[in-house]
């Protein structure tokens, strides 16, 4: 792909390069082309980790809690409208 560039060809490129953006510019983009380029390789990282990730590190689901049998005798409640046990 790149067997055809030569020394010549490249600083033309450069030359183009600094004729539309300026000497100024330069920099900047090569900085915002690295960070992105560091965001995509963390976002892949990312995924492959989760997507590496053993099933038994998945949360447990734990059991609803049994619900009180209003019918079970010997239990003593209280009235909620009076403030006094009921057997």
């Amino acid at each position: 792909m790149f067997e055809d560039f030569s020394f010549g060809k490249i600083l033309l490129i450069l030359f183009v390069l600094i004729i539309f953006f300026g000497p100024k510019k330069i920099p900047d983009i090569a900085q915002s082309i690295g960070k992105g380029i560091r965001e995509f390789r963390k976002a892949m990282r990312d995924v492959s980790d989760e997507i590496q990730k053993p099933v038994s590190e998945e949360p447990k689901v734990q059991p609803a809690p049994k619900a009180i049998d209003p019918s079970v005798s010997g239990s003593s409640k209280a009235d909620p409208q009076s403030n006094t046990e009921l057997k």
